[in-house]
């Protein structure tokens, strides 16, 4: 009898043409939201944001922490329309309204420890996921948003490939063995050369901007997403999860793409407010 042959796995384990087919058609479904119309992306955006929140909440569940899902979902599709529609204040404010939204409606259900310690998870769910993700939707709003979104994509994506990459040819020696133990010193190496490289790039194809603003871009970038990645990691450790979902073949939950993201959304904002503003 033929046996069939087991999908190509990579170095973690992963189903690598799985992995590749879902990362190429994620990206295609990003560009084609970006540049038929802002909203589509915004809406792409909110969805993906509300999936990240459901996985976050199931994994939550396995330390008996339940977190009000309606209001956190609700408040999230608000603070990603309020910081596309209205800014950085409207962020702020939103963000406010979703924390406090949450607390009364896990308050309501019941009070005592269980509600102080499910009304703490959804402050730091409202946080880590909407929040962060809104300086997505504030990069939108400018006038020339998709090329900035689009940077802040491929930034991103030159992170995890240039650390992929020299991690899985050249890793020696690890960067963070307790908290993530696949981790280099290599592959952060090679994150900053392609990132670095990518940032200048892109800052002088779409802004004709100075190589030293894309050289600050992929220095921040690396920083912020190599920051989240690990964040993210230690609540998988002490929640005891590989992935924290499966809706994504070959990557696990849409949190584990989002996770270097959601801290190098407010970084590249940052930076590309200040060092390279919108003309006009």
């Amino acid at each position: 009898m033929t046996q069939l042959a087991a999908p190509r796995k990579t170095g973690a384990g992963r189903d690598l043409p799985a992995a590749v087919t879902v990362g190429v058609v994620l990206l295609g479904v990003v560009g084609a939201s970006l540049f038929i119309r802002k909203e589509a992306f915004a809406a792409f955006a909110v969805l993906a944001v509300a999936a990240a929140m459901w996985e976050l909440a199931q994994a939550f569940g396995r330390r008996a922490i339940h977190l009000p899902l309606v209001p956190l979902i609700v408040g999230s599709a608000g603070i990603l329309v309020s910081a596309y529609v209205a800014g950085t204040e409207a962020l702020f404010v939103a963000f406010l309204l979703t924390v406090g939204g949450a607390v009364v409606w896990r308050v309501l259900d019941g009070s005592g420890e269980a509600a102080l310690r499910d009304a703490s998870a959804a402050t730091f769910a409202a946080a880590y996921l909407p929040f962060l993700g809104g300086f997505v939707m504030l990069l939108l709003a400018e006038p020339d948003g998709p090329a900035r979104v689009a940077l802040f994509v491929l930034l991103a994506v030159a992170c995890d490939t240039g650390g992929y990459v020299v991690g899985t040819l050249l890793g020696r020696h690890p960067l963070a063995p307790s908290v993530s133990p696949k981790k280099s010193w290599e592959g952060l190496f090679g994150s900053l050369v392609l990132t670095s490289v990518v940032g200048v790039v892109g800052v002088q194809t779409v802004f004709q901007g100075e190589p030293l603003v894309g050289a600050l871009l992929g220095v921040g970038v690396v920083v912020s997403a190599t920051l989240g990645d690990l964040a993210e990691s230690m609540i998988k450790r002490d929640l005891e999860l590989k992935d924290m979902g499966r809706l994504l073949p070959g990557h696990g939950g849409v949190l584990d793409r989002l996770d270097s993201l959601l801290l190098t959304a407010p970084t590249v904002w940052v930076l590309l407010t200040v060092l390279q503003p919108p003309a006009g």
